[in-house]
Parts: structure tokens; sequence; C-alpha cells
């Protein structure tokens, strides 16, 4: 039978009609399964509780993102290279090479990279391979000199030589790591460092057939050096003359030495050397040569005996001292040096010496390295088969788990196994909810979650040790809400166990159960009275208060004021004026006591038997609306909008109805066989038995006082 016409199995599993993934057939045939039937349609690569390094193997498109085609196109690759993908429902963490499909030349390509990797690994009698041994390409390629993956390192190299440009290259250029761990270099390294010595060989040929690029030799570098220590200084001399030239009577103006120096006659001149750096380099006169040596600044002879000897000497032997025309000769010859070092290449190389890098171009070892790179790309398909297998051994150990997590969310409605999105368990009040999934995108899950219905708690989790700081989002399906609120404390523990401490920071109200609809609207009630009852007592307490401070206020001032003449005396009270009250009283007082006299009445005549039936009539009056509201709501939860806040394509209903949503909130409950003390020495003492005989006699009495009034009334009227 051909997977078209594969015979389906479905459930009805939160409110959806699920397919069942029973065998590897299920498997096989998904691809003709109409994907409208698939439960989600994307899910991310990152966040989820499952090896991401699988994910990112299913991500062909490398988007972040696993979509229907790329589950698969996995599928269809795993099916072509195992003997029974029933084996894939077994998510077994060790591959048996067993279950390689040798009938095909992948199979038996994969199965001599398996042996491969075993050998290598120092395993080569086992007959399995797990994630652990198939990722470690460090510990797989140790003792490989040649990896297919286009990396040379000293192993690679056959002599001394080679091995030390190999060295020197990484040094001056930089290097890759190959798979076995060690630094190394590729082809864009070695092209990198041959450009180099090239460019910096022409360069230098540049200067070998231009004297005039050095004019001063070997030694043009040093000279340049002492060039550049006075330039600024020599300038500024002949500017000085010139200007003295021009106008003889700004000599003294020019030199302006005597105020300054004055000014600093009175202090240690050897700690004034940087106010005397700033003089003039020689006295200044129209049209005077530069000294070099006699009359320069104190502070300038070294530089400038450093510069007569390295400069001047060489090209002016025998003076003494220089006109402007001989330094503008000195700076063009220098013009010409300063081009040549701008145009400067291969500097990378340079530490190397001219002789060395002429040697090198000069011979074949750079070619050398060149066929030792050719040589290990040659092994690039063996050695990518051999990282193909950590591929097949994670698909055998986690390919079904993203399908049922994926096509069916069967995890989820299972109590086997936690889905792929659970993050782990947060206790607070009293309870631990296990629906809790990492927040990836908060302005997302502000916008959808409300759409959920439920009832959604929002925590800030941080792992003291790891530094590690996750958010996320728990969802309470059971129990009550009284001491829930923004700030309270709880405690998380992720899938592997680690702790976090949590901090609520938002939360999501709905309806958690029916129980508690039942009491909200008392608890409104009690809350409403709890809030006027605190307003009034305020009220009270701030009248009183402005009350006495005024009357305080009126004493003291009275003391310090003028007598006021005599106050008229009060007008007589008028009970005439107080009748019309006191009869509006009387007959609202009157009314109430008819009214419940007429509910008590009625209430008493009942027979005994109707009167819990009375009393659950008025409670389910009260209570009755919110609690079918509830029912209503909580038959609608959806995970869906918090999934797609995530980033997930949901394509069907996630329900968390009422009965599953009890197993995902679990509430304290003492162990099986537990032994209570009920007798609290801190819990609150009855009332003395004389109390609850005079309460109930007053109750009584009242009764009857009610059921008397209303009988006499009945006469009355």
């Amino acid at each position: 039978m051909s997977n078209q016409n594969h015979i389906w199995s479905f459930s009805s599993v939160g409110g959806v009609n699920r397919v069942n993934l029973e065998s590897g057939k299920d498997i096989e045939a998904l691809e003709h399964l109409d994907q409208k039937l698939w439960t989600a349609l994307s899910c991310p690569v990152y966040g989820l509780e499952i090896d991401y390094k699988t994910l990112e193997l299913i991500d062909e498109d490398k988007d972040g993102q696993i979509k229907v085609a790329e589950v698969l196109n996995a599928i269809k690759w795993i099916s072509s290279v195992i003997n029974n993908t029933d084996d894939l429902l077994k998510q077994a963490s060790v591959f048996p090479l067993s279950a390689i499909n040798t009938k095909n030349e992948e199979g038996k390509t994969l199965l001599s990279s398996a042996q491969t990797i075993l050998k290598n690994l120092g395993k080569p009698d086992a007959n399995s391979l797990s994630v652990e041994d198939t990722s470690d390409t460090v510990k797989i390629f140790a003792n490989t000199a040649f990896n297919g993956d286009g990396i040379i390192t000293e192993d690679s190299c056959d002599n001394l030589e080679l091995k030390t440009l190999l060295n020197e290259i990484i040094t001056l250029i930089g290097s890759t790591n190959d798979r076995n761990g060690k630094a190394g270099i590729n082809t864009e390294q070695l092209l990198a460092f041959s450009d180099a010595c090239l460019a910096f060989a022409t360069w230098q040929k540049k200067a070998e057939d231009n004297k005039d690029i050095l004019p001063f030799g070997v030694e043009t570098p040093e000279a340049y050096l002492s060039y550049l220590s006075v330039k600024s200084k020599i300038d500024d001399y002949f500017l000085r003359c010139r200007l003295a030239a021009f106008d003889t009577d700004t000599t003294a103006v020019l030199n302006a030495l005597v105020s300054r120096i004055e000014s600093i006659t009175n202090k240690d001149l050897s700690n004034c050397i940087d106010e005397i750096a700033s003089y003039p380099l020689a006295k200044i006169e129209a049209a005077k040569k530069l000294p070099l040596s006699n009359g320069i600044n104190p502070a300038w002879e070294s530089q400038m005996n450093d510069f007569a000897d390295k400069v001047c000497k060489v090209l002016f032997a025998g003076k003494t001292d220089l006109d402007e025309k001989d330094w503008h000769n000195i700076i063009g010859k220098f013009n010409v040096y300063e081009q040549w070092m701008a145009e400067k290449a291969g500097s990378s190389v340079e530490s190397l010496g001219i002789g060395k890098i002429q040697d090198i171009i000069s011979n074949d070892i750079i070619q050398q390295l060149h066929v030792i790179i050719e040589k290990d790309t040659a092994l690039k398909n063996e050695a990518n088969n051999i990282i193909l297998v950590d591929k097949l051994v994670r698909y055998y150990r986690d390919l079904f788990t993203l399908i049922k997590n994926f096509v069916t969310f069967y995890d989820l409605y299972s109590p086997e196994f936690p889905a792929i999105f659970q993050a782990g368990t947060l206790y607070i009040d009293q309870r631990s909810c296990d629906l809790c999934i990492k927040v990836s995108d908060m302005p997302k899950h502000n916008a959808m979650v409300a759409l959920s219905g439920m009832f959604l708690i929002y925590c800030d989790c941080v792992s003291k040790s790891t530094n590690e700081s996750i958010t996320i989002v728990a969802a309470l399906t059971n129990g009550d809400i009284d001491n829930l609120m923004v700030g309270r404390n709880a405690l998380f523990y992720d899938r592997a166990g680690n702790d976090y401490d949590a901090t609520v920071i938002k939360i999501v109200d709905n309806p958690i159960s029916i129980r508690q609809a039942f009491w909200s609207p008392y608890r409104k009630i009690s809350e409403f009275i709890r809030k006027q009852t605190n307003k009034f007592a305020s009220e009270q307490d701030n009248k009183a208060l402005t009350g006495a401070t005024s009357s305080i206020e009126a004493l003291h001032n009275q003391g310090a004021a003028t007598p006021a003449p005599d106050a008229a005396p009060p007008a007589p009270f008028d009970v005439g004026k107080f009748v019309g009250i006191f009869a509006a009283i009387g007959l609202a007082l009157g009314a109430i006591g008819t009214a419940l006299a007429s509910v008590v009445s009625g209430f008493m005549q009942l027979e005994w038997w109707k009167m819990p039936i009375a009393v659950a009539g008025i409670l389910l009056v009260i209570s009755g609306p919110s609690m079918i509201m509830a029912f209503f709501k909580l038959r609608k939860r959806n995970l869906a909008p918090i999934l797609d806040a995530n980033g997930w394509a949901i394509n069907a209903r996630v329900i968390i109805n009422i009965q599953f949503g009890n197993t995902l909130t679990h509430l304290a409950n003492l162990p099986k066989g537990a032994k209570l003390n009920m007798n609290d020495p801190f819990g609150k003492k009855g009332r003395p038995m004389w109390q609850i005989v005079l309460l109930l006699s007053a109750i009584a009495a009242a009764v009857i006082y009610l059921l008397l009034s209303y009988e006499l009334i009945k006469i009355h009227f």
C-alpha cells in the first residue's frame, strides 16, 4: 500500500481531532496528510526543551523557524538511511549501527563514517553511537592530520621548514581553528601572506631602483626621525628671520626674550625647560643663517646636534650653519622619502625582513603549503560524511519528539512527557504550576495573551548559580487567587532541575475554577464593605482630628484676643420640628421589620426538608451568574495565543478545559496516612458557653418579636 493511500487514525483531544502517530508508517505518510490537520505549521528553533542543534540541522534555510516542509524533508532523509522507521518512536539516545540501511550508497557511506568515528574515539569494537560521541568533533579529529575542512596545522606539515613558515603565518596573518581544535591556516590566509610578501618586496625594490628615495642609504629612517624632531622649530626660526628682514623694528619683539627670561631668573632653571623650549631656536636677525652648534637654544641643543650629525654633515660637509636655501634642499630630499613611505604595502610581514621575504618568494615553499591544503580539502566529502553521522544520530533521537509536539501536541495532553515548550514548574501560594513557558517576545505577549482566557502569571526568574535570567508565563488552572499579586516571590525549577528566584511582574486575570467563581460575589461584597468601612472610619478620624485641632486653636486665640461681646442664647429645642423626622424613621424601621418578618415567617412555614433547598436557592441566585460565566470561559481556555506570541504558527485550538486544567496545577495536599493534630496553640479560642447561650437567646427573642409583629400587623389590617 502506498503512503498516499495510508489509513489514518484520529482521536478527539482538547476539542480537536488530532492524528494518531502510532508507527513508522504513520510518520512516513505525513507528507500526504492535509496540513490543515496539523496542530502547528511553524515553531522556533530556540527556546524549546529539545536540543537546539538538532533543530538547527532541520532548519534548512537557517531562518530560525522550523516549518512543515523542513519537517517532511527530515523525515524523508532519515527514512532512506535507516532500516525501520518504527525505531524513531523509541526516541533512543543510543543509535545502533545495525539500524543503518546499507542497501543504498548513502547508507554504506554513513556506516563507514560511523565506524571511522568509533575508531577515532578509541572504540573500534563498539556497535553503537550517542549524540555525545558524534558531536565532539575535536575529539573525533584529534589525531587526524587531514580532515577535509581546508585548514592545515603543524600536524599536516612533514618538515621543519614548512612548520616554521606555517607558525609565522599564524603569528603575522592570523589563524583558524581546525576540526581537531588546533590553530591552523586556510587558503585565504595563505594567499593573504603571499600577497603581503609580494607587495612588500615590490615596495622595497622601488627604493633600490630610485636612489633619491633613500638619500642617506640605510640610515635614512634615523635621519628622517631626527629631521622631524626639529622641523617645526627650524621653520619657525626662518620665518621669524624673514619677518625681521621685512621690518627691522620687529626684531626685538620677535626675540621677546628679556622680559620672559626675567620672569624665570628667580626659579631653578632646570625646572623651566618647557618654558625655555618655547623660545626661538636661535637669536633672530634679518637674513641670519641658522647656527648648527653655537648660539642654539639650550632646550634644543641635543636635537640640533643629532640633526647636524645625521643630516647636515652628510649633505653639507664642513658647514657650521644653514641658510634658508639649504633648509629647503633638505626638505625636498625628505619629501621623496615621505611619499615612498606613504605607499608602503605588505607591512604585516615587514618583521620577517626583506631578505627572508625575498627567499620565500623565490622558492616554492608557499606553493608547497597550497598543495597540503588541497590534500586536506580533497577529503571534504569523507569528513562531511562523518559530520552527517551526527545528523543521523540526532534525528534518530529527537525527530519523533519534534513531530509529536508539532503535528499533534501529544506530549501536552499526555501525562508521560511534558511538551517541548513547557520550561519547568513554578511553585507559588501552596501550588505547583506545570504549564510554564519561556517568554521570548514580551510586547507580543502583551498584545495577544488576553485572548487565551487563562489566569496567567508572568515572572522574572534569576538563577544565582548560573546568573541566567529568564521570563516565564505560568498558567494557573486550579485553586484560588486571594494571595496572588504583583511583587510576590516564588520558586521556579527548569527541566534540568536548576532553581530560579521568581518574582511576579504581571497578572492576567481570568477565572481559575468553578469553586473560585462561586465565592467571587461574596468576596467582592466583602471587599466593598471593607473599603467603605475603612473610608468611613478614615473620614471620621480626620473629622475628629480636625475638630480637636480647631478647638485647641480657638482656645489659644481666645486667650490672646480681645473679649468678644456675649453671644445670643441658643434657641430652645423645638420638638414639633422633629416630629416628622421621627415619624419617617419609624416608618422605615417598620417597613424593614415587616420585610424581615415576612421573609422569616415564610421560611419558618416551610417544611424542614425545604429549608436547605431555600438556602441553596438564595446562594445560587447570588453565585449562579458568576459560576455560569466562569464555566463557559473555562471550557474555552486556549493555549494557542501564548504560543503564537512566542513565534509558533498554531493551526488548531489548544484547549485547556476544566478537567485537563486540574492536571496542570497541583494544590497542596497532606500525604496519604499523615496524622494531623487539630490542637493549634495559636488558633482562635472558642467563646464561653454563657456567651453562646446569651447570643442564641437574643436571636430567638428577635425572631419571636418579628413574628408577633407580623401577626399584629395582619390583625390590624
